[in-house]
């Protein structure tokens, strides 16, 4: 496999009434055509921010920079905004947490996936609703002919997030960015639109980088997995690696508190104490050192 997008010192930053606040803080990571990258942490780690940088959709007032930003052989930072509308859901795509919030609920779903062929491949309205179609039976959606016509109210969850699935996927993009695409969704409608994902993925030959606060996800999903921690990335590698030989603390820990780890027969999963770092006011060494049963003087004045 090739690299298909390139990372290096990647940094976002926003504007607060305390000043700058660092929500990415110098990433580094790459993506190979074809494989499922697990970006993985709590709530506030940085993994949305750093997906919203990717795809050029940051607040106004926030602040993206990097030593590298490279996607298929063009640099991002040197495109403006009519030209990252261009690559924006044509050659990489996004499905976004809350399908409910991320539809258009005056038109219907039919129209919302004809309007990305429209605007992307130049496609008529008749022939962008046939496609249109063939999308909602790709990602198994029943009666796709009729729910074409139907409005995004008219949809269950796990229905609604399929027809996100098929807008990001309308045309055939080379990456594609799921930001939480399960969080709102029950645990068995969740496990379906996760393998319709790592499916289509595999059989479209898509790039993905799969964003979760939830490891054990991941671990079913992930080809690698890079753990995130008060903006940084703290751990990468295979996910086999990963799982069998967790060298970061904060790594271990969540791994240790995942749904379905064995345990001994009455006693209690382990949970990480603490509350994950308030980001403008960091510690000077390793964020994860206040909250870490192996922290030594070192931790607390070594960036890790």
């Amino acid at each position: 496999m090739s690299v298909l997008l390139e990372v290096e010192n990647l940094q976002v930053e926003l504007p607060t009434q305390n000043g700058p606040l660092r929500a990415v803080r110098g990433i580094d990571f790459h993506v190979e055509r074809g494989e499922m990258l697990c970006l993985v942490g709590e709530s506030g780690c940085g993994k949305s921010m750093t997906s919203l940088a990717l795809m050029g959709l940051l607040p106004r007032r926030a602040k993206r920079q990097a030593t590298r930003l490279r996607f298929d052989g063009v640099d991002l930072q040197a495109l403006d905004d009519r030209g990252m509308a261009k690559l924006r859901g044509n050659r990489m795509a996004m499905i976004f947490q809350e399908p409910m919030t991320s539809l258009n609920p005056v038109l219907t779903v039919g129209e919302q996936v004809a309007e990305v062929l429209r605007r992307h491949r130049g496609m008529n309205r008749r022939a962008a609703l046939v496609e249109a179609i063939n999308l909602l039976r790709l990602v198994e959606i029943p009666a796709a002919e009729r729910r074409v016509d139907d409005y995004p109210h008219q949809l269950s969850g796990g229905q609604r997030q399929r027809a996100m699935i098929a807008i990001a996927l309308a045309c055939r993009p080379k990456l594609l960015i799921a930001d939480e695409p399960t969080t709102a969704l029950d645990a068995t409608v969740q496990i379906q639109v996760l393998l319709l994902l790592r499916e289509l993925q595999r059989e479209l030959g898509l790039a993905v980088i799969f964003v979760t606060h939830d490891i054990g996800v991941a671990v079913e999903v992930a080809d690698r997995i890079a753990v995130m921690y008060g903006g940084r990335i703290v751990e990468m590698g295979r996910c086999g690696d990963v799982i069998r030989g967790p060298a970061h603390p904060y790594t271990q820990g969540l791994l240790a508190s995942r749904a379905g780890h064995s345990v001994a027969k009455g006693a209690r999963l382990a949970a990480i104490p603490g509350s994950p770092p308030d980001l403008a006011n960091l510690p000077p060494g390793c964020a994860f050192a206040p909250r870490c049963s192996q922290a030594i003087e070192a931790c607390r004045n070594t960036v890790r």
